[in-house]
Parts: structure tokens; sequence; C-alpha cells
């Protein structure tokens, strides 16, 4: 087993890894900025490194700063949880090269599953169904863009084959608009992720966020761990996720089972992802691939009992899967609630010092969150602060089971987004389950 590991984020997921190390008899080391010297696992870990200013791009995006910090601690191996710098592809190879374990895939992987038409040809190749598209990068040419936009038909949606996050993505419903979309979409793809490439694909009316957690090791083993349902979204940011999805059949499951494991077996995948899926009239279109553990993972944890970040360190050790396909079992029905520091009206951030921080409690239910009283919530970082998550042996129970958790929860000195969440399981709509993606903009009138 690995020794030594640098955390290489923040937040609730940086306590989280820092746990799973310690599960495993692992030291770590915990990287933070200036303005985070007072966070849980920094308090917690073995060993701690400041790393730069509060801004993240002089500190938890500063590649140099992260490496050095490994070296002066001697750590074995670098997690970077999510966001940051977990899906970046150069920061991967300059881990490796220099010495250390990158906990998450090769980097080769990282860079063919994350620009968005490479994935696509991957999955494509491999038998996965893809939303009707282009295939490849829109072209300068507006009548060959028109002619692929009608053979696919309007509404198409035009998207950055670099993006992520909700962002380089529009909507076109006529040819009119057509070249307007693509040039704007091109000069934000370009200042926000480096990359001016975009493609095209059919815009699903109302699809719902259907997504596959996937583990695999260095062996060429591959187990799919069931899906999310991640519908309940505000401007493309998921807000509530459930497992299992309501209403998708075993046989379903299992169909997506096998063309996923072939297609990751193809490309050599290693450690930890999750394959997004628009699912519409009973069909799965593949969007993309996330390289990295999930905000939402504890969901799937809950229904299969199987620790994510523990496997991914055992199969960053070179440790084979210890469980098959067939050994994989859904228990139960979990479902998980992102608890923001936010207006729950406008959704301005709320940062601030916490007066008073009480967890919920009780059966199935578990908190995921760095928060305790005294502690002062930043602004230079994402505002997630806490994730609830309720597990029941069925989706009813673990829905009551989150309202009693919701109702128990304390935060103040801050706004959250809890009523927000209250409000959205008394929605008639949700409790049925197998609402579209769009559901809840149209109910707070954004649509």
């Amino acid at each position: 087993m690995i020794d030594k590991v640098l955390i290489a984020n923040r937040g609730e997921i940086a306590l989280r890894i820092l746990r799973a190390c310690r599960e495993l008899g692992i030291k770590t080391v915990a990287v933070h900025s200036t303005a985070d010297r007072n966070l849980k696992h920094v308090l917690l870990a073995d060993e701690t490194v400041c790393i730069g200013p509060p801004s993240s791009k002089d500190s938890y995006l500063n590649m140099p700063a992260l490496i050095a910090a490994a070296e002066v601690t001697d750590s074995v191996a670098i997690h970077p949880g999510y966001g940051f710098l977990s899906e970046n592809a150069d920061f991967a190879e300059r881990v490796e090269k220099s010495g250390f374990i990158f906990v998450g895939p090769k980097a080769e992987t990282i860079r063919i599953m994350g620009d968005k038409v490479s994935a696509i040809r991957a999955m494509k190749a491999a038998g996965v169904p893809c939303v009707p598209g282009s295939g490849d990068p829109l072209g300068d040419d507006p009548d060959e863009n028109r002619r692929i936009a009608h053979k696919i038909g309007y509404p198409v949606i035009i998207k950055a084959s670099g993006g992520g996050g909700g962002r380089g993505m529009r909507v076109v419903h006529s040819d009119a608009a057509l070249p307007t979309s693509i040039s704007v979409t091109k000069a934000e793809a370009l200042a926000a992720f480096s990359n001016d490439q975009v493609y095209m694909e059919k815009f699903l009316e109302r699809p719902r966020h259907v997504e596959f957690q996937v583990l695999a090791d260095t062996y060429g083993n591959v187990v799919v761990l069931g899906e999310r349902d991640c519908s309940l979204q505000r401007r493309h940011q998921k807000i509530v996720e459930e497992a299992p999805a309501p209403g998708i059949t075993p046989a379903m499951r299992t169909d997506m089972a096998d063309s996923i494991t072939k297609a990751l077996k193809a490309i050599g995948y290693r450690g930890a992802g999750t394959l997004e899926f628009l699912f519409e009239d009973g069909n799965f279109y593949f969007i993309e691939m996330n390289t990295r553990i999930q905000v939402e993972h504890p969901v799937t944890e809950l229904v299969t009992g199987i620790d994510l970040v523990k496997m991914q360190l055992r199969i960053a050790a070179g440790e084979p899967l210890p469980f098959t396909q067939a050994d994989i079992k859904i228990t139960g029905h979990a479902i998980e609630c992102r608890i923001n520091a936010e207006d729950p009206k406008t959704f301005m951030p709320s940062p601030g010092p916490v007066k008073l921080w009480h967890a919920p409690g009780g059966p199935g239910i578990r908190v995921d969150s760095h928060l305790y009283s005294g502690y002062a919530v930043p602004p230079h970082y994402d505002s997630l602060i806490a994730k609830i998550i309720a597990h029941g042996e069925d989706r009813d129970t673990a829905i009551a089971r989150m309202c009693n958790a919701l109702s128990e929860m304390v935060v103040e000195g801050i706004k959250t987004n809890a009523p927000l969440h209250q409000e959205i399981f008394g929605h008639a709509a949700f409790r049925q389950g197998g609402v579209d993606i769009h559901y809840l903009e149209r109910r707070l009138g954004l649509k």
C-alpha cells in the first residue's frame, strides 16, 4: 500500500480523502492556501504545506507548488479529488514524470476522454450509444455547418470540445442563429478552456441525466457500479442526485454495463470514473466522461457498500479489483443533497463565519462536510459546504429520511440553499421520480 498521500484539494472532498487514507494506514499531507489554514482536514493531517495565496491559480492550480510540496514531504502519491487539476492531463503527466503516483487515470486517457469529440469517437467505436451529432469539430464553412444542422434536425446544441461545468454550450433553433451561435461559443471556449473547437449535437427537449459509476484496475478488469440520476440541475450544475435512477430496469443496467465495460477496456482505463448520459424515451446517449471521483459518489457507496475513494487508492497502489461484475448488488435507495453557502432564492454566494453548525443524524443519514462552528467560509472558492446523503430500503424511505435531516440541520451565520431542497422534496413531480434536466429551472421560472 502507498505510504504517504498528498491531498491536492480542499473542503469536503479533501477531508473525505484524508479519512479514507487513515482507514488504510496511509499518512497524509494537506496542502492549503493562506485562506484555508483552518480547514478541517488541514488541522487533522499528518503534515501541512502552504502553497500560496487565496487565488486558486496561485495555489490549488499551481502545479510547481504542488509538485514541490510532494517532494519536500516525501509523498508517494498525489490525490487530486475533483475540480481543480483532477482532470488536467498535463498535471497527471507531470506528477508521474516527477516520480509520484497520480491517483487517477493515465494522462493519455484523460486527454482522450477530456476532449468531448475524441471521447465520443472512442465511445462510438465501442458501440456505446451517442447523441446524433457532427462527430467532428465544426469548421468555418457556414454552408457546411447548416448542412450538418439540417441532417441532425433543429434544435441543435453547440458545445465546446474541451468544455465542462455547464460552460461552452448554446442551443440553436434556426439557420439564422447558427453562424453567430458557433462563433460566440468558439470565443467562449477559447477564453475558458484554451481550445476553440466546438461540435454540434441534437438538442434533446426533455432528457434525464443518468450517469454510470465505474472502477477499473491496471490489469484490464472493469466493473460498473450501477447508475445515478442527476437530473435536478440549475444552469447545468447538479443539486440533488440519487441511486439507483428511477425507472431504469435491471435489463437496461446490464446492457449499459456490458457496452461501458467494452469501451473502457478498449481505451485501457484505470481508476474511478463516471460516464454521463442523456436518457430520453428509453434510450441512452453518451455525452461525456469524468475521469475522477464525482461529488455525488456517496450515493453509489451507500447502495453498493463499496468505498470508492479507498478503491482509488488501492488501484493506484497496483492492487487488482477484489470483486467482479457479478458481485455487485444494488441495495436500497440513496439520495444526496448538495448544501451550498448561498442565498436560496438569488443563489448569490454567502461566505462568512459559521456561528453554529449542527449536522443531522439518525438512521441512514451520512454527512460529508468540512464545516464546524467558528469556521469561516472563504469567498474564493466553490460554495459547496456539505453533502447530506440519506439511504433507505426504498426511495420513499430515503426521501422521508432526507426530509428529517434537512429539518434537523442547523447552519447559523451564513445563508444556505437548504430551503430550496426542502421545497424540492415537497414537489409531487420529484416524489414521483424521473423529472427531466430542465424541470427545476422551469419550476424556478428560469426557463
